[in-house]
């Protein structure tokens, strides 16, 4: 069995909204043979560090979930660092991960990886049909790169890596810094803070138009737990809630679950980064998944979490 209590499991980014996710859900089927490391104990940039943990350590599968991510802001600011510290973490990890034997691997990317205009639902082959958005193309570069080295690792040397492509995240845990933070909690800690100041109203970057698809971390942590188990192809596959909403619908909508009842206003000189971004999850529902979190009932969820932690 995939996955048994016994076998080392090692999550690459177990402090982060995805790793802890991840964590979480292999606790709950008793796999806590978990090999963890903070990144204070192993910086995953440099290569011989990361493969002197691998040969002592000898786990049995891999969830590389560490990565350096931000909002707009942030690889917009930084595309350089992004860039270098992405490239360097999945690389170093999955030749590492083969190199000493194992078992199989999951590497997770971004929907961002998909052209600027890509059809709508965006199938896993609209990969590299056209230009990528630009305010985020350092980012997407790296994420393509470690899919398609996971693809070329197993064409050429047989090894078991898969690639999952999770759309939007959002949930406990998330980063809700409004300089480097994601749309969803960035909002969150907007109107929170707008609510307790007594503020007429808040900003939102661009028009309020473009729409985004938003999965609850914990609903990717139980497909990745799925995709390890049932899943051996080369082909990456995308994973969200095949449903999208607009940034205006989803600002009333935090709004609603903050409690604030101020006025919206949209900065138009802020960009809007894609118009659209909903994933095809036809592949990932054919292989017995779907995604089960109600978005109100997840934000809800994410918004009691991020009050008590402050």
């Amino acid at each position: 069995m995939i996955l048994a209590p016994s076998d080392r499991i090692y999550i690459a980014g177990h402090r982060g909204l995805v790793g802890s996710a991840i964590a979480r859900r292999l606790t709950k089927d008793a796999c806590d043979n978990l090999v963890l490391r903070t990144s204070s104990e192993l910086d995953l940039r440099e290569q011989a560090d990361v493969r002197t943990f691998f040969e002592e350590e000898k786990p049995d599968y891999v969830f590389l979930a560490a990565a350096r991510v931000g909002g707009i802001h942030a690889n917009n600011t930084y595309p350089a660092d992004f860039i270098r510290d992405n490239l360097q973490i999945q690389t170093n990890i999955i030749d590492a991960a083969y190199r000493s034997g194992v078992k199989k691997l999951l590497f997770l990317g971004s929907s961002c990886i998909y052209p600027k205009f890509a059809p709508q639902p965006m199938p896993e082959d609209c990969l590299l049909t056209s230009e990528l958005e630009p305010t985020n193309e350092c980012y997407a570069l790296a994420k393509i790169a470690g899919l398609k080295m996971c693809a070329a690792y197993r064409r050429q040397y047989g090894f078991n890596a898969i690639s999952a492509m999770p759309t939007n995240l959002y949930g406990p845990g998330d980063n809700f810094d409004l300089e480097n933070s994601h749309v969803l909690p960035a909002l969150l800690r907007k109107f929170h803070e707008a609510k307790e100041s007594g503020a007429e109203h808040v900003v939102v970057w661009g028009t309020g138009t473009p729409r985004r698809e938003f999965l609850h971390v914990d609903d990717l942590a139980d497909a990745c737990v799925h995709l390890m188990r049932t899943y051996e192809e080369e082909q990456w596959v995308n994973v969200g809630v095949g449903e999208d909403i607009s940034i205006g619908e989803l600002a009333q909508l935090v709004a609603k679950v903050v409690g604030y009842t101020g006025k919206i206003q949209y900065d138009t000189t802020k960009p809007d980064g894609t118009p659209k971004k909903l994933l095809d999850v036809g592949k990932i529902n054919s292989l017995g998944w779907k995604a089960k979190i109600d978005l109100k009932e997840g934000i809800s969820e994410t918004y009691r979490h991020f009050c008590t932690e402050r």
